[in-house]
């Protein structure tokens, strides 16, 4: 019975010891002090609201940019919608492009980004939340309200440069054949998207963190969503398969969202393993007594919690 008792307490010991089951407790026990799952559900909603906004201003753009090329204009917009494998052509046919000119066009473009603007929020919040940045330190209007609208930005322009590196890698089939050119479309992909999240964390986290400390965060992030979109319609497959048998024509939609929510969640699990690393919160402990790193930890959430003098 003893010996039944000691073994949580071994394991602890071992995982301790050893470097990398360390890290992997540590990433886990910060996201659950953290309540990250919370945070990744809002970001899921709000991602939810504002894919049409976004999908607008994207398919407005290349309407105007690719007007004389719609072959390559079509490419381009599967490309895009390749992030929400199997939903991608409902959504695409749920979204068409503004119509009308000069100031009427550029009115309802500033319309869709504002739209889109609540995902910019919560990522900034859960990023805020995190990385355990004070509230006094976050900035205030108009600062937060135009690093919202950049992080919108540069998610769209984002998500279209991955759109064109891969229209571009896949145009040379014709010049590397097979696994080549299927090679090159990741590669590319991987450095645009490794790009993307390194710009939006910077921007997310209102630049009270260094770019060092941000790049673990979106290297991670950009391998594991490449990940995702390879094995992305098996994925959502089955999430469609699981909800519609349950809720019919709403499964799509909680399909949907189930699927975002993933992409959220495994986000915040990279940007906390680049918080364990930067501020080296390993070993934690399984359970009593606490470790060095477990007070560490305690520290940072005090400083996120604390109230700013009066």
């Amino acid at each position: 019975m003893d010996h039944l008792r000691s073994l949580p307490g071994r394991a602890d010991e071992l995982q301790q010891r050893w470097a990398p089951a360390a890290f992997c407790v540590a990433v886990g026990k910060k996201f659950s002090d953290d309540r990250a799952g919370t945070l990744a559900a809002l970001v899921a909603y709000y991602a939810f609201v504002s894919i049409f906004p976004m999908l607008l201003v994207l398919i407005t753009v290349l309407q105007l940019v690719l007007r004389d090329n719609p072959a390559l204009r079509e490419r381009l917009v599967n490309s895009a919608l390749h992030a929400y494998p199997v939903i991608g052509p409902q959504l695409s046919g749920s979204v068409h492009a503004l119509r009308g000119t000069g100031i009427a066009l550029v009115i309802g473009l500033l319309g869709a980004l504002l739209g889109a603007r609540g995902v910019a929020v919560a990522i900034q919040n859960a990023l805020g939340a995190v990385w355990a940045i004070p509230p006094e330190r976050s900035p205030g209007f108009p600062r937060s309200f135009l690093r919202a609208v950049a992080l919108v930005v540069v998610i769209g322009l984002g998500q279209m440069l991955t759109a064109f590196l891969s229209g571009v890698a896949g145009g040379l089939g014709h010049l590397i054949t097979g696994a080549g050119a299927e090679a090159g479309t990741v590669v590319l992909s991987f450095v645009a998207n490794i790009g993307v999240f390194w710009a939006a964390f910077r921007l997310g986290t209102a630049g009270q963190v260094s770019w060092r400390d941000l790049r673990l965060a979106a290297v991670l992030s950009a391998a594991c969503w490449q990940v995702l979109l390879l094995v992305g319609s098996l994925v959502v497959n089955h999430l469609l398969h699981h909800s519609s048998a349950l809720y019919g024509i709403f499964g799509v939609v909680l399909g949907l969202l189930a699927w975002l929510y993933l992409q959220a969640q495994i986000t915040l699990y990279a940007v906390e393993a680049a918080t364990v690393r930067a501020w080296r919160l390993w070993p934690r402990g399984l359970g009593p007594p606490p470790t060095d790193s477990d007070r560490r930890a305690y520290e940072y959430y005090l400083r996120r919690q604390r109230t700013p003098p009066a």
